[in-house]
């Protein structure tokens, strides 16, 4: 049996043993999770598309009883939306009549209330206010699941990282959506790579091209929304609420490739510009190219595009001494690595490739629930900042065009949203317009201590 074949396995195991060990660990430690009847209790705050799929993957899991009971978003008709897809997804296990559904900048706190320690919050809203809505699960005891990023600058990282030792310190478990990590044949690939297979490591690829999707861009605001709230609502567009689609869109592709290499580096600098903008009054830029380093001098290059009607490409590359090895989604499908002899990936020089796996949004969620059911150790809140953390040294380089290091980019005092946790709708933006009702945007060259 390969190491595939016996990781699948043990996870099959796992899976058909669940409830015993969660009857095991409850004998063990007291209120391993929330519920004497052994169901975990999950609330949903941020109900967008990936709130709402982490909430299906939540409900998905099996070994035990999972149910949503509260939902919690800033606009009611998202809510609706997330709401009416999990209740026909999953109507025995979607509990969540009209009042455990929270609507405001304040909802977070009333669905998190309705929980009890060792249950779950799924943490889906702009990444500018994970930090808060962390602090509070955990002053709730509840465990977590927060979607990436977790931090958009220097100030927050260094908060995030505190508020991670906090949450290991209370024994919550807690998961980052950086799924790539729980793709099993990813976890192969960063074995073999390990392991030689290809060499030493001498210089990664990793890409990410394709025509603008999410909130990449943000025409007009509409008289009938305040500023704050439309930043929110199209946070991609704006640095201070996702970090931008440098943050919000390359930190997968970002993460994978320093796992497999096993460091995180230490500078950045980089290119990048705005073209076919039209009336969007966004933030970003509509390509990057950034340059990062390793501590040992290996580069890793990162190539970035939002553009309609250009080539797409989504792939990482691992240049060894001796081979390469191929990390690929859109074109040859999920969990499709290899690696080679050479760098030329033909079939002739093929020494490994990964076989067909599970969704990995499905076993970053397995993985979890397993922790808590079992009370094992499970904390990924500190890798997710330190991965946030070295996005935001390559985008903050891209926008000011110099090189950032990574000690830099810890110690900026450039907090991008100042008192998130103390919003209201009423309260100003954090981004406010000009005379012409145009943002400020990132001006390499010309802005080079912040990045607008």
């Amino acid at each position: 049996m390969n190491s595939q074949e016996k990781s699948r396995s043990t996870r099959r195991v796992f899976l058909q043993r669940g409830s015993t060990l969660a009857a095991l660990a409850a004998t063990a430690v007291p209120r391993v999770h929330a519920a004497e009847d052994n169901t975990i209790r999950v609330a949903l705050v941020g109900c967008g598309g990936r709130g709402t799929g982490a909430a299906a993957n939540a409900l998905s899991v099996r070994g035990g009883p999972i149910r949503l009971v509260a939902m919690a978003d800033v606009f009611e008709e998202r809510l609706k939306s997330s709401h009416h897809q999990l209740k026909q997804q999953f109507a025995q296990q979607c509990d969540v009549p009209e009042d455990r559904k929270f609507i405001g900048l304040d909802a977070y706190r009333r669905a998190i209330d309705c929980l009890q320690p060792g249950d779950v919050v799924i943490l889906a809203t702009p990444p500018a206010f994970r930090w808060p809505h962390f602090a509070y699960a955990i002053e709730k005891a509840v465990h977590v699941f927060m979607e990436k990023p977790v931090t958009v600058d220097g100030p927050t990282t260094k908060r995030m990282i505190l508020l991670a030792d906090e949450a290991a310190k209370k024994n919550l478990k807690v998961g980052v959506g950086l799924m790539w990590r729980h793709c099993q044949a990813r976890q192969e690939l960063c074995k073999r790579v390990q392991d030689g297979e290809i060499g030493d490591l001498v210089m990664l690829r990793a890409y990410r091209l394709h025509a603008p999707i999410g909130f990449f861009a943000a025409p007009p605001k509409p008289d009938r929304i305040s500023h704050l709230m439309y930043q929110i609502q199209r946070f991609h567009a704006f640095l201070w609420a996702s970090g931008g689609c440098y943050s919000d869109f390359y930190i997968h592709n970002i993460d994978e490739v320093c796992w497999i290499k096993g460091a995180w580096p230490i500078a950045a600098h980089g290119l990048g510009g705005r073209h076919f903008r039209g009336d969007s009054l966004d933030q970003n830029f509509d390509n990057y190219s950034v340059e990062y380093t390793f501590g040992d001098g290996t580069k890793l290059f990162l190539f970035g595009r939002c553009m309609a009607g250009c080539e797409s490409h989504f792939a990482g590359y691992l240049h060894g001494t001796k081979g390469l090895g191929t990390i690929s989604s859109n074109i040859t499908g999920r969990g499709a690595c290899r690696t080679y002899q050479g760098h030329d990936p033909v079939d002739a020089k093929m020494l490994w490739k990964a076989p067909p796996e599970q969704n990995p949004y499905q076993l970053e969620w397995d993985d979890l629930v397993g922790a808590i059911r079992a009370d094992r150790p499970y904390n990924e809140a500190r890798r997710g900042a330190e991965a946030s953390l070295v996005t935001s040294m390559g985008r903050m380089a891209a926008h000011t065009g110099r090189t950032v290091t990574y000690d830099e980019i810890a110690q900026s005092d450039h907090e991008f949203a100042p008192g998130a946790d103390q919003f209201t709708a009423d309260s100003p933006a954090p981004l406010q317009p000009d005379a012409e009702g145009k943002y400020p945007v990132p001006q390499p060259g010309l802005v080079t201590q912040r990045e607008y």
